[in-house]
């Protein structure tokens, strides 16, 4: 008798050679993946540590020190 991830497995794989749609749905979905983390990454979310300090020392001490700094409180 086939263990239990073995049966989940064998039953995923099926239902994934089985699709007609669904390929098409995948591929699209990583497309969007790929614009979301690596287009977007490149265009709108800069190196700010990279860009404003020169050595490494330089980045730890600032996010040391946005790290312990305290919160301030809404009112």
């Amino acid at each position: 008798m086939a263990g239990p991830f073995t049966s989940v497995y064998t039953f995923y794989r099926n239902g994934f050679k089985a699709m007609t749609v669904g390929r098409t749905l995948w591929k699209i979905i990583v497309i969007k993946l790929i614009i979301m983390f690596a287009v977007l990454k490149l265009f709108f979310f800069p190196n700010y540590l990279k860009t404003n300090f020169q050595t490494d020392e330089q980045r730890a001490d600032h996010v040391l020190e946005q790290l312990s700094r305290p919160a301030v409180p809404n009112h």
